[in-house]
């Protein structure tokens, strides 16, 4: 045991590769390596805690190093949470044992006041005989009717019980007659006089009601009570961490979801704004197309009207002037209205020729507009 703290105090002020070749120094533990102690790790080792007590663990076979456990808490792992859990498994396997001590020790306090109070006699011999006589007879019974249990005779064993209870009733009767007699006040008396006893919560120790502060302070700072309080201790530590981790990422979660609707809903005004103004540019277009619609229509009604008029003007010019000149300048007259009506089917031509084009330069200005929306959507 000496050796093994010196080994230890070596290892802590010259590093555990003191005794190794410089050139096999190479070979560097890992925080997650097999040699390295996972409880020291996490929190501390058990094995440290309850040195020379009854509950001593012994010397831990693993590596404890200070620089493995700052790069450990350093580290983001997955396996830190697996650490974490090794390590309350083994914390919690040691404070069943105690909780058990602690469970254990309180029946026994509570059973040695009433055996103290059930042993009393009442003083009058002829009373304890009695009762003396009543408890024996309840064990015969109980162990008669056990026996024929056993063998199968359900109901006589069940009619032997009944005749206990009543017997038990009786001597309980017995004794309630008898309890206010001063011998039995004198016995609660030197049974409430004796040393009042309590189990510790923490480590199960036995522990004297009103005892002197000194000795109360050694208990509370002895091995096993601060040994069994760390585990404790380092239990809730970690399962508070992990509470609190668990509701900083449930808040980052419930944040970044919050960020997420108003950004979709953000999307979703955006694109009903968009939406919106094409809706308005598509009726500003479609109001622009109809305005060029009408006056294209209204031109060519003029142009029509024109060329009506134009015609029946030459037709009426042209009947007028036959009708005068019909007689003494037939042949002259024949040919100007000839090189007149060639001149106006001349003219004719070029505006319906002019009008031609236009229609067809509208349709292809109509049919880009209508290209240029369809690319649009």
């Amino acid at each position: 045991m000496a050796t093994q703290a010196a080994a230890a105090l070596l290892d802590e002020l010259m590093g555990r590769t003191r005794n190794v070749l410089p050139n096999e120094r190479n070979s560097r533990l890992h925080w997650d390596s097999i040699e390295v102690c996972r409880h020291f790790l996490v929190k501390f080792c058990p094995h440290d805690l309850f040195t020379n007590t009854k509950s001593d663990l012994g010397p831990c076979e693993k590596v404890h190093d200070e620089d493995l456990k700052r790069e450990f808490e350093a580290a983001n792992s997955y396996r830190r949470t697996a650490f974490e859990d090794e390590f309350i498994r083994y914390a919690e396997s040691m404070l069943t044992e105690v909780d058990k001590r602690i469970k254990k020790g309180k029946q026994r306090l509570s059973l040695s006041v009433k055996d103290a109070l059930a042993s009393s006699t009442t003083g009058d011999g002829r009373v304890d005989e009695q009762l003396e006589l009543l408890s024996e007879r309840i064990t015969g019974l109980v162990s008669e009717a056990e026996r024929l249990g056993s063998e199968g005779n359900i109901e006589e064993a069940q009619g032997l019980l009944k005749l206990c209870d009543q017997l038990r009733e009786e001597r309980d009767s017995l004794r309630r007659s008898n309890e206010n007699s001063v011998w039995h006040q004198a016995a609660e008396m030197a049974a409430s006089q004796e040393k009042q006893m309590e189990v510790c919560e923490v480590c199960g120790a036995f522990l004297i009601v009103g005892d002197a502060q000194q000795r109360i302070d050694d208990h509370l700072t002895g091995k096993q009570h601060v040994g069994f309080a760390k585990l404790r201790q380092a239990i809730q530590e970690i399962r508070d961490n992990r509470e609190k981790a668990r509701s900083e990422r449930e808040a980052l979660r419930e944040k970044d979801r919050e960020s997420r609707h108003r950004a979709l809903l953000e999307e979703e005004k955006r694109r009903e704004r968009e939406k919106e103004d094409r809706r308005k540019d598509e009726e500003r277009r479609r109001r622009g197309d109809d305005r060029d619609r009408e006056r294209r229509e209204r031109g060519s009604r003029d142009r029509d009207r024109d060329r009506r008029d134009r015609h029946d003007r030459h037709e009426k010019h042209s009947r007028t002037r036959s009708r005068s000149r019909s007689r003494s300048h037939r042949g002259s007259h024949d040919t100007r209205s000839t090189l007149s009506l060639d001149r106006d089917r001349e003219r004719d031509r070029r505006e319906r020729d002019r009008d031609r084009d236009s229609h067809r330069r509208d349709r292809d200005r109509e049919r880009e507009r209508d290209f240029g929306r369809r690319r649009e959507w």
